[in-house]
């Protein structure tokens, strides 16, 4: 499941390669025809991460990740940016930025905090990239992929009020009419992201899927226009929020343009 934010459910896992974008931009056509020339070497990623998010509590100077290598020797790059700009200066590091990992094995990256820099009274959010550098081809005309997974760091600073776990069921939601149709309104109050997936809204017949998936930052408030409820003034919610292990929580709520509502922990049918 790729995580909200980072694209279609879970986290984002980019391909770059200077031939691949260099063809791009002159034709999708003419590249799948000159790769047909090409060995193509098969870019399954050798690395992966031991969690799909980095939690990184604000009383400790450090969290670590574990990046596991089922392949053969790579060189793995390391580092953080924020969602805004890649080039951005962030008071985090990794260390060790730049490693080799042997197949088979694994090694433990550190994400560190500098100790200023970050907002003291909400949760903030950057990215942990991990890019696999591929070793130089032993053949001719073989074209190689370097991927890259991209995963959310969630900064938690210390004495933080209110528990992230209770998040979702802070968010407020309503139906409300913008030029005779009607919206969804969502709106965080609270100090945590809150990332959501799966989200339906259903009212007699009809249901609607506002959203594929999304993150909600701490005092943000969103609207989505809806095609199928385009008239409704009630209508039942039901979504999945996406908790520190990255497991999926539903919840669900009644809806209507007369009130805010919040949602609550969906129970489990027996």
């Amino acid at each position: 499941m790729l995580e909200p934010g980072a694209g279609p459910r879970g986290p984002a896992l980019s391909i770059t390669c200077a031939v691949t974008i260099m063809f791009y931009r002159h034709s999708l056509s003419f590249c799948a025809g000159l790769l047909g020339l090409f060995v193509v070497n098969q870019a399954t990623a050798g690395i992966s991460l031991s969690s799909t998010r980095l939690v990184f509590d604000g009383q400790h100077k450090e969290a670590g990740i574990t990046v596991r290598n089922s392949g053969a020797d790579v060189l793995v790059q390391s580092w953080i940016d924020t969602d805004a700009s890649e080039s951005a200066s962030v008071p985090f590091a990794v260390t060790p930025p730049l490693v080799r990992v042997s197949g088979d094995e694994q090694q433990i990256l550190r994400v560190i905090y500098e100790g200023t820099g970050m907002p003291s009274d909400r949760e903030s959010v950057v990215w942990l990239n991990v890019q696999e550098i591929p070793q130089n081809a032993k053949t001719q005309n073989t074209l190689q992929l370097a991927v890259r997974q991209r995963i959310k760091v969630f900064f938690r600073p210390a004495g933080l009020k209110n528990n992230a776990y209770l998040a979702p069921g802070e968010l407020t939601w309503r139906l409300a009419e913008r030029a005779g149709k009607s919206v969804l309104v969502v709106n965080n109050p609270g100090l945590y992201h809150v990332s959501i997936a799966d989200i339906t809204l259903q009212s007699g017949a009809l249901s609607e899927h506002p959203f594929d998936s999304m993150m909600i930052a701490p005092g943000e408030r969103k609207e989505f226009a809806l095609k199928q409820l385009y008239s409704t003034n009630a209508a039942n919610l039901l979504f999945s929020s996406i908790n520190d292990y990255g497991a999926q929580d539903p919840y669900t709520a009644q809806l209507s343009n007369s009130a805010d509502t919040s949602a609550s922990p969906k129970k489990e049918t027996p």
